[in-house]
């Protein structure tokens, strides 16, 4: 075993149902991370890219994931999807082990990982299918989850026909299509522009309100975490650990105009304040 250090803390809470009804009424989505620990590389040249980390999310709760460049926070989100397998410790969905990806998680990149060759139905209707999950049909669940994103007119259209944002969107009908008890974000509005970015935000929420499934949300934009999230864990400079968990205690829903309450900015200036010292930290890192 490879120890990387003390664990910092225990931080802290859903199956697939047969259709998008009985969904909405799921209280599954509990995410537990244990002392979690993730090194990369051959003993002598090892690299530590999060240091033990103890966090538990309980169902349904919008939790976004802020810190400085490179510090972990799309190791420890690729963990908890499955696609990067813990140093040490252990990740746990409802109390399931995670070993491998699944499509209890859906995860949403910030590259939009869409089919090109596959319009944007059969984009969505892709993981039913795969599956093998037939009510309702792949198609009918597409339908209803692009009726949800706002892009049903534009259901036979094919990728390389829409614009970033509405490819995004067909991102996260598709990952929302398996009916998973976790969304995991990894920074999916990135790449797009400011106007777009608040659209989208609120596009979000809006779906995260319908369905209260549980999100992991990877960003390092501060004023989007305070807007999305219900608490921001800001990660330290690398090799990156949960350095604080802040609640947000903002009323839902939220509208664009919380940007200037005074509630909003005073959280906004506590994660600033939290996170300044660890960027500093991380732009020494990266220049010596």
């Amino acid at each position: 075993m490879h120890m990387l250090g003390a664990p910092f803390r225990k931080a802290v809470p859903v199956s697939a149902p047969s259709s998008l009804s009985t969904w909405r009424e799921a209280r599954d989505g509990r995410i537990e991370i244990n002392n979690v620990g993730i090194a990369f590389g051959p003993e002598g040249r090892r690299h530590i890219a999060v240091s033990p980390t103890s966090i538990e999310i309980p169902p349904g709760q919008f939790v976004c994931i802020l810190g400085p460049s490179g510090c972990g926070k799309s190791t420890l989100l690729n963990a908890v999807a499955g696609y990067v397998k813990p140093t040490v410790g252990q990740v746990l969905v409802d109390g399931t082990p995670v070993d491998a990806p699944g499509p209890d998680r859906g995860m949403v990149f910030q590259q939009y990982s869409l089919f090109p060759w596959k319009t944007v139905r059969e984009n969505v209707a892709f993981g039913p299918r795969i599956l093998g999950r037939y009510d309702p049909s792949p198609e009918a669940t597409a339908d209803t989850l692009l009726e949800m994103v706002g892009l049903a007119k534009f259901a036979n259209r094919y990728p390389a026909e829409l614009s970033g944002g509405m490819q995004q969107r067909v991102g996260i009908a598709r990952a929302l299509a398996n009916y998973p008890r976790v969304l995991l974000m990894d920074e999916p509005f990135g790449a797009l522009d400011s106007q777009t970015r608040h659209v989208m935000q609120e596009n979000l929420l809006k779906i995260w309100a319908e369905f209260r499934i549980t999100v992991l949300f990877v960003t390092h934009d501060i004023d989007e975490a305070v807007f999305l999230g219900d608490r921001v864990l800001v990660m330290s400079a690398s090799p990156g650990t949960i350095i604080a968990d802040i609640t947000i205690d903002l009323p839902r829903p939220r509208e664009p105009e919380l940007a200037v309450d005074e509630r909003f900015m005073a959280l906004r200036r506590l994660c600033h304040e939290t996170i300044r010292q660890e960027s500093m930290k991380a732009f020494e890192q990266q220049n010596t």
